[in-house]
């Protein structure tokens, strides 16, 4: 089960902060056919907490789909949608005990 988190709101400058160190990354997760699964939170909910900020591929059929499915996978996974490139989307989450990125105070 995904752990509980407080949600935050990302200002632009931190949004634009977070988009240039996310530009070189890799999607980690891919959302596919079977849609947001137990293994696929769990899955995600390892990884954002190791790495804090991490891209996801989302396969749907339209943008309608894509935009349902991360809603919901930021309100599971109380994380931050920094952007959202076609079908991929870049996501946010400080670690509640490390947090590895700082973000800009304004």
């Amino acid at each position: 089960m995904l752990l509980q988190f407080t949600a935050m709101k990302l200002t632009e400058p931190q949004k634009k902060y977070l988009r240039g160190l996310g530009h070189h990354i890799k999607p980690v997760i891919t959302v596919a056919n079977a849609g947001l699964s137990e293994s696929l939170l769990k899955e995600f909910e390892s990884t954002i907490s190791h790495h804090e900020l991490i891209k996801v591929r989302i396969r749907a059929s339209g943008r309608e789909e894509r935009d349902a499915i991360l809603t919901e996978l930021c309100a599971l996974g109380v994380a931050e949608l920094v952007t959202r490139i076609g079908n991929v989307a870049l996501l946010f989450r400080p670690s509640a005990e490390k947090p590895r990125i700082v973000l800009p105070s304004s």
